[in-house]
């Protein structure tokens, strides 16, 4: 085993990355930073039918975005690169021969038609000891047949042949000693000549040999390979240096059983992809965290906790927190439901702890749309008076329109319940009390209106609730007297004045 811990994270291009996928990626990172190890993005593109333009730049954007910076990559480089599998086809050509000269694999030529009528012939079917001697390969035809037909441009692929009866065992650091008899692995294809690049299975071994990962940690859904990948490692005679697996367990859906999927995040509401994705083909657009409204860190801390716990009641962590907490001691061997609730309170929490001058700038945009303006401290301060109101940034126009426009209309229900017949006579009344007030903080308007009220013996309840609907609109917002000492004295009181002259009594007050 190398000295230094390597991982690495790789997908497919073949499309939008899913949240699993970032989960797995994450714990790939955390395990790595917490031993002063390397995170490597490997891009496993041998599958050229599924390829999808620009998956791997989205795949990319999405960790910066997150935060999650690789150590080496496709783009950034490293001196075990390249980190593309489609730019490795000589590499791999030469570990296929290894295998073909040592007849620990074998050329294989059956068209997709006879395998077809094999599995006809015979019930589950599987291309392994028992069968392959029926099947038109290396192993059945002479070597003259088989350069023939190689000659010719014949295709083919490369099996790995797979002794029966031999128990193959697998140290898993969540699952603990998975033993596998190697009578239930078929001869999977690891080569095929059609594209002249290995499958998922060669590539893999080859790849976390020569780039020395130290761990493969990946979803519970890959499990099921590990014991072939075991078997390569020894066919190659690389004892020594057999990475150390950890199988993650499933994201599952919200409800019901069975795997997270885009159709429970279109059903339920949710996205299910990081960023936002346009699918090149289709054209249709699927929601991603980012575009929906999530902080990178509240994502980060959420999907840190679906399927690993701390042991404690804690549930806000840091990146570095998370980086010396983390451990695959608690991580769960079950499947983690995910509550995308749950998402939106860690979204809250850390909207509640990002600076209100930071999420000015995200509102920005939503101002900008609507044509509004105003001096740059004044939007950060209304953001701390509401942002403890909202999940997401997009959230707080709802919650915070009135401190940029002043009410149009007014509630009904509002109206019906808080504007009596006395009340017009009353807000002129604290119209004239604060048109003599000079400092209008909210500690010292406050003040100066209670004590009004109380030497004229008012209901302080009727008199604020009738003053809010009149500034605001209807009955929501922050303190009364903290939205006044922001929208000013003379906004104040023009709108108490519009909602004097506008608001009729209702007919039952």
């Amino acid at each position: 085993m190398h000295n230094k811990t390597r991982v690495r994270f790789a997908p497919s291009p073949t499309g939008p990355l899913h949240i699993g996928g970032v989960r797995t990626a994450l714990y790939n990172y955390l395990f790595a930073k917490q031993h002063g190890g390397d995170f490597i993005l490997r891009i496993e593109d041998t599958d050229s039918t599924r390829f999808v333009p620009g998956a791997e730049e989205y795949i990319q954007e999405a960790f910066d975005w997150l935060g999650l910076p690789f150590d080496e990559s496709p783009t950034k480089g490293g001196k075990f690169g390249p980190y593309r599998q489609s730019e490795r086809k000589d590499i791999y050509q030469k570990y296929v021969n290894q295998l073909l000269e040592n007849k620990l694999a074998y050329i294989a030529f059956d068209t997709p038609d006879e395998l077809d009528a094999k599995r006809l012939e015979i019930q589950n079917f599987q291309y392994d000891a028992s069968t392959r001697e029926q099947m038109r390969n290396s192993l059945t035809l002479s070597d003259e047949e088989v350069k023939n037909l190689i000659d010719n441009g014949t295709q083919y692929v490369v099996r790995i042949k797979i002794e029966p009866n031999i128990d193959i065992t697998v140290n898993d650091l969540i699952r603990g000693e998975v033993v596998i008899n190697s009578s239930v692995l078929d001869d999977k294809v690891i080569y095929k000549s059609s594209d002249q690049l290995p499958t998922y299975h060669l590539a893999n071994v080859v790849d976390d040999h020569l780039m020395e990962i130290t761990h493969v940690i990946r979803g519970e859904e890959w499990l099921p390979s590990a014991p072939l990948h075991v078997w390569l490692y020894k066919s190659f005679g690389w004892k020594g240096t057999m990475p150390r697996f950890a199988h993650l367990p499933l994201l599952l859906k919200p409800e019901g059983n069975g795997k997270l999927s885009k159709r429970d995040g279109d059903r339920l509401g949710f996205p299910v992809f990081p960023l936002e994705w346009k699918d090149p083909q289709s054209r249709e657009t699927s929601s991603g965290y980012r575009e929906s409204g999530y902080l990178p860190e509240a994502v980060v801390n959420f999907l840190a906790l679906l399927g690993w716990n701390p042991g404690t009641e804690q549930e806000i962590f840091s990146l570095n927190e998370l980086v010396k907490s983390f451990s695959f001691e608690r991580c769960s061997k079950s499947g983690a439901k995910f509550d995308f609730e749950k998402a939106k309170w860690f979204n809250h929490k850390y909207i509640q702890e990002t600076p209100n001058s930071i999420l000015a700038e995200m509102f920005k945009p939503t101002l900008a749309q609507k044509n509004i303006s105003f001096e740059k401290e004044y939007v950060p301060n209304v953001i701390g008076l509401v942002k403890e109101r909202v999940n997401f940034v997009k959230e707080l126009w709802d919650q915070a329109s009135f401190f940029f426009v002043a009410p149009t209309s007014y509630d009904e229900k509002t109206v019906k319940k808080r504007w009596k017949a006395e009340t017009p006579a009353q807000l002129s009344e604290l119209v004239h009390v604060l048109q003599n007030i000079d400092n209008f903080s909210s500690e010292h308007v406050e003040k100066e209106v209670k004590q009004w009220i109380e030497n004229k013996n008012y209901h302080l309840g009727n008199i604020m609730n009738a003053f809010r609907l009149a500034i605001v609109g209807e009955s929501k917002g922050p303190h009364m007297f903290d939205i006044t000492a922001l929208i000013g004295k003379q906004e104040t009181i023009v709108r108490l004045e519009k909602a004097i002259k506008e608001i009729s009594v209702p007919e039952n007050n």
